[in-house]
């Protein structure tokens, strides 16, 4: 009874990575949102929760610390929470193997779900650019951060026009043949690598490209799943009753428009946006 008047979605498992707190790009408000919505019993943060590489003590707003406060929320009631360390939060590794209480910080971490076993892991050990450029990798998640920011500007504009959003980067992403090819390898590869050591799941994140996909080869085959990000997709993965499913924040209504009462009480650089918004319709723009 006390579950239903709490309105909250029962989840076995739930799976959120690439949230970078701590930079522009961040949807925070949407997570603690979705956080709040279900109670699972296993909480996954599957790497970069922290952008430490981009982090600023100049930037760390309220719905960033939200984020941690309803983790930790979680944590006080009894939700077992495994800190999958990334490539933006990688000075945590060192303390792989720590637990405090129902939080655990661990580099990899195999579940068994219903007599099936699921390795999850972040993903950036199979990036090449990580394993020998990472300057360049730095460098392209300043850039990254910088489209994003640009983006979000745009896209208060262009639905204050009554225009509808846009993404620079996922048509990069889904334009570049260079893109696509190493999204291909990455799943390839990470699919290889399950089936050969006998996993029925393999859960990753670092790419941003949210999938559920099963997967053979000559050796048999996996399920491939991957969180997506809270910076363009808004996505996690839940698992429950036996089946895996992606949840996308963009989908779900009532959230939604929680989020639009929120910010109407809240308004972010309204008057600057309105007041470029007003010039582009005095250009009849």
């Amino acid at each position: 009874m006390k579950e239903k008047s709490e309105g909250k979605r029962k989840v076995e498992v739930a799976v959120i990575s690439d949230v970078h707190l701590g930079t522009y790009g961040c949807h925070a408000k949407e997570l603690v949102l979705y956080l709040k919505s279900i109670k699972p019993e296993v909480l996954v943060l599957n790497g970069d929760l922290i952008d430490i590489w981009q982090f600023s003590k100049r930037y760390w707003p309220a719905s960033h610390m939200k984020v941690i406060k309803q983790i930790t929320s979680m944590l006080g009631k009894g939700v077992k929470v495994y800190y999958i360390t990334g490539n933006h939060d990688e000075m945590l590794r060192r303390f792989s193997g720590q637990s405090m209480g129902n939080l655990e910080i661990v580099n990899k971490v195999v579940l068994n779900l219903d007599g099936k076993k699921a390795w999850m892991f972040h993903g950036d050990v199979f990036d090449v650019t990580m394993q020998h450029s990472k300057w360049l990798s730095k460098m392209g998640g300043f850039g990254y951060e910088f489209l994003i920011v640009l983006n979000k500007a745009v896209n208060f504009i262009s639905q204050k026009l009554g225009k509808g959003k846009l993404s620079f980067s996922k048509k990069i992403k889904n334009s570049v043949k260079g893109a696509v090819k190493y999204i291909n390898n990455f799943e390839d590869t990470v699919a290889d690598i399950g089936i050969e050591n006998g996993y029925d799941y393999v859960v990753c994140g670092h790419i941003h490209q949210p999938e559920i996909r099963k997967m053979k080869t000559d050796k048999g085959e996996i399920t491939y799943l991957n969180s997506g990000d809270w910076i363009e997709n808004l996505t996690s993965l839940e698992y429950n009753e036996g089946k895996w499913s992606l949840y996308y924040f963009d989908k779900d209504e009532n959230l939604k428009l929680k989020l639009e009462k929120k910010l109407r009480k809240e308004p972010e650089n309204k008057e600057l946006f309105e007041s470029v918004v007003r010039e582009l319709k005095e250009m009849h723009l």
